[in-house]
């Protein structure tokens, strides 16, 4: 077998070429866009099929720069620090408050069934996990973050697995979301009347000034990033000499969130924008070089237990949007409507919510708080508890 191996520069150029590939396929295959499956992770399964090919017939295989994406990481979730506003949270009002419980708790349950079916099943609980909410509530983004994590800490094929069961939520999420939003209208009598007058008032999320498009803002912000990353990394180490293990990832994400709160206490602008950017940049790459590197026949390994997982997951989700989003967020039809809007949040992404949203209300009438509530809590808060969750899951299962 033939050894290709790739220096940084190569790596990162197949992966640009592969983001190219990712979004050109996407444009000509309707259903991809229509479940929002991103482009970099369609231009990973490319590659990755191809050394599937070079590895099931022995003719090649290829050794990456992996160092590159370890930092891309960081910088990934340096960036969700920083979303990590609680001044925000607090001006969003009960509702915003009420939804993150639910989907944190959710979180949580997604994790325990998981890892609790994936011991039942015979495979490793760390494989539970990424069928959990690393790839349902976090989507492909998150698997291709803690997918690798997951092998080191002894979970061989959870990436392949995480990648495979966030595009099984991307779809289910967006299939059992409508008829879900159905049954608690009928069942509960609920009507659209008065949506308007319970929803919370607009929070601006990106910087208003003049001076957010300039070279100088961009400046700003990178030097915060690398200076939270640094910090982050330094505080990692700290904690690693009194005995307490982090993974690298984590100290620049708290970091980030410290001084977001207190840049909010101080009320100084934030160049927001410049932060979802870079952040946007360094997920695109690090995906297509995540799923570059991806070894699919270790796939075959779990998948008769990872479909049992998912189904199972499919029925908590709707089990929970039913019983338990729909009583916290109110019992009216705005919470009919978030409990649809969840179905897509709790298993696929943002965006699958709003798609869920937008059918349900152009039929059933339309409800300003759940349009409010769900992109809050999905572009601002979930990605940061849900990373300081799976932390925790994994500590304790490796």
């Amino acid at each position: 077998m033939v050894t290709i191996q790739l220096d940084i520069a190569q790596t990162i150029g197949i992966a640009a070429v592969l983001l190219v590939v990712g979004e050109f396929v996407k444009k000509r295959v309707d259903v991809l866009s229509r479940y929002f499956i991103p482009g970099p992770i369609i231009g990973g399964l490319v590659f990755s099929v191809i050394a599937l090919i070079g590895h099931q017939t022995g003719l090649f295989a290829f050794e990456f720069y992996d160092n590159m994406r370890a930092f891309l990481l960081l910088v990934f979730f340096t960036t969700i620090g920083f979303s990590a506003s609680f001044e925000l949270l607090k001006k969003g009002g009960v509702g915003v408050a009420l939804f993150l419980a639910a989907a944190v708790g959710l979180v949580v349950l997604q994790n325990l069934l998981g890892a609790g079916l994936a011991a039942v099943l015979g495979v490793h609980p760390l494989i539970g996990v990424a069928a959990g909410s690393i790839s349902l509530t976090g989507g492909h983004g998150t698997s291709a973050a803690f997918g690798p994590l997951l092998e080191q800490a002894g979970a061989a094929g959870a990436l392949p697995a995480a990648i495979a069961a966030a595009t099984y939520g991307l779809v289910s999420g967006c299939v059992i979301g409508g008829p879900l939003g159905t049954l608690l209208m009928r069942r509960n009598g609920l009507r659209p009347a008065g949506s308007a007058a319970g929803a919370a008032p607009a929070v601006s999320m990106l910087p208003t000034s003049a001076s957010a498009s300039t070279g100088d803002t961009v400046m700003y912000a990178s030097i915060l990033i690398t200076v939270c990353i640094g910090a982050g990394t330094l505080l990692v180490n700290w904690l690693k000499g009194m005995g307490i293990t982090l993974p690298s990832y984590l100290g620049p994400m708290l970091v980030a969130a410290v001084v977001r709160n207190i840049i909010d206490w101080r009320q100084t602008e934030l160049p927001l924008r410049q932060f979802e950017v870079v952040g946007n940049v360094s997920l695109a790459f690090f995906l297509a070089m995540a799923l570059m590197s991806m070894k699919l026949w270790e796939l075959a390994e779990v998948a008769g237990p990872l479909l049992v997982i998912l189904l199972a997951q499919t029925v908590l989700m709707f089990a929970y949007a039913y019983f338990v989003t729909f009583r916290m967020v109110g019992g009216d039809y705005d919470a009919a409507v978030i409990a649809a809007g969840h179905c897509g949040f709790g298993m696929g992404a943002t965006p699958n919510a709003m798609a869920n949203m937008q059918a349900f209300t152009a039929v059933n009438g339309p409800s300003v708080k759940a349009f409010f509530v769900i992109p809050l809590v999905g572009s601002l808060f979930i990605d940061f508890f849900n990373a300081v969750i799976i932390t925790g899951f994994m500590n304790y299962l490796k």
